[in-house]
């Protein structure tokens, strides 16, 4: 993918990427269903390798049923496991969720912590993950750089790194802190809904027309179109 030239080009550029996306969406939400701290977490930690519509089809009747880290603890890993059966890695989530259940309630009654370190000490919590939990619940300038937001701002010139942990750093360096943890959001509905691996869809981008990847992404569609006028004409 082509990588805007200097530091400053790039700052300039995520600058004029974000206000367009704050423009199109000022107020980016979560896409998963949670009604307390806790369901964000339980959530955000089945969300791994697992898409926000499936965890939401499977979590939201039980959040609304009642779900605390004391309900976790009476049905017991198996009891969990086979209510979340259907969301992808289900075993080891399950055995993750019962675990972290029991940590709060022995060590933050029954409590979301508020702090990193605490955070990624529970299972099945990992510096993505308490990025998301940070940046939702307590506003923190976090950017929580899952394959969506990796991809994206690779399309965008902004990185050349070769894993979202290490984009993490670099994007950091380059997003005003003014636009976390809005940014975060911003990025993942752009790489889900438009901006897809294998389809990109840039001509109803938002960002088409800045976009320094757009012309290579759309270049095979149009030889294809070339290709099949040609065969056809008399």
């Amino acid at each position: 993918m082509p990588r805007l030239a200097s530091l400053q080009r790039r700052r300039e550029a995520v600058i004029a990427y974000l206000e367009k996306l704050r423009e199109q969406n000022p107020d980016p939400r979560c896409e998963l269903v949670y009604l307390s701290p806790y369901h964000l977490l339980v959530s955000v930690v089945l969300s791994a390798q697992a898409t926000d519509k499936q965890v939401n089809k499977v979590m939201e009747p039980l959040y609304r049923q009642g779900f605390t880290p004391h309900t976790v603890l009476e049905w017991g890993e198996a009891g969990l496991l086979q209510r979340i059966k259907s969301i992808g890695l289900a075993p080891t989530k399950a055995k993750n969720v019962a675990r972290l259940s029991a940590i709060l309630l022995e060590k933050h009654g029954g409590e979301v912590p508020h702090t990193r370190e605490e955070l990624e000490a529970l299972p099945g919590v990992g510096r993505k993950t308490a990025n998301v939990i940070l940046g939702e619940l307590h506003r923190l300038p976090t950017l929580a750089v899952d394959t969506h937001v990796f991809r994206v701002t690779l399309r965008l010139g902004l990185h050349q790194e070769t894993s979202p942990e290490k984009s993490e750093t670099v994007l950091m360096n380059l997003v005003p802190l003014s636009y976390l943890p809005a940014a975060h959001h911003w990025f993942i509905l752009l790489g889900r809904y438009t901006c897809k691996a294998r389809k990109p869809e840039c001509s109803a981008c938002v960002l088409n027309g800045i976009c320094p990847s757009s012309t290579v992404l759309a270049a095979p569609s149009q030889s294809k179109s070339k290709s099949v006028g040609a065969s056809s004409a008399p």
